[in-house]
């Protein structure tokens, strides 16, 4: 018996960036919100804008969140609430800048001691599966909490 072949998925994803003048301008996609964009201002650029910078930061920080929702839901794991913050680190090289390091730390809340063992478990597989940490040079690094509700002060 053969097994039908299946053509691989995939997507595309597109966005437009226009000029606005000075290290300025305006990222846009169809039917979603603009987003100033701007050089920061460790290179000469406009503070309280968000960088290219910011952005390669949160899409990591963002994907280890929807990759943690989305194995969450398949482990039938109750969450009570999820907030990550996310840092990373850009280097001079002799060939030019890079980022070296993202670090993301999630803190996850459960309600029972199994789906916080589900949780770590979920939040492992997050890590290694996530799709902009799979594609990014940089290490990427979890450092995750995870607690029982109630437990949020200590």
């Amino acid at each position: 018996m053969s097994t039908p072949h299946m053509k691989p998925k995939s997507w595309r994803y597109e966005n437009t960036v226009i000029w606005q003048g000075e290290k300025k301008g305006v990222l846009s996609a169809a039917d979603k919100p603009d987003i100033q964009m701007a050089t920061p201002p460790e290179f000469r650029g406009h503070p309280g804008i968000w960088t290219p910078e910011d952005m390669f930061v949160a899409s990591v920080n963002c994907c280890i969140m929807t990759t943690f929702l989305y194995v969450a839901s398949r482990m039938n794991i109750e969450l009570v609430s999820y907030q990550s913050t996310a840092e990373g680190t850009v280097e001079s090289r002799p060939d030019g800048l890079l980022f070296t390091e993202v670090t993301v730390k999630p803190h996850v809340t459960v309600s029972s001691e199994e789906d916080r063992r589900k949780a770590e478990e979920a939040l492992e597989r997050s890590e290694k599966s996530c799709l902009i940490t799979r594609s990014a040079n940089a290490r990427v690094t979890l450092q995750p909490t995870v607690v029982l509700t109630g437990e949020e002060g200590t």
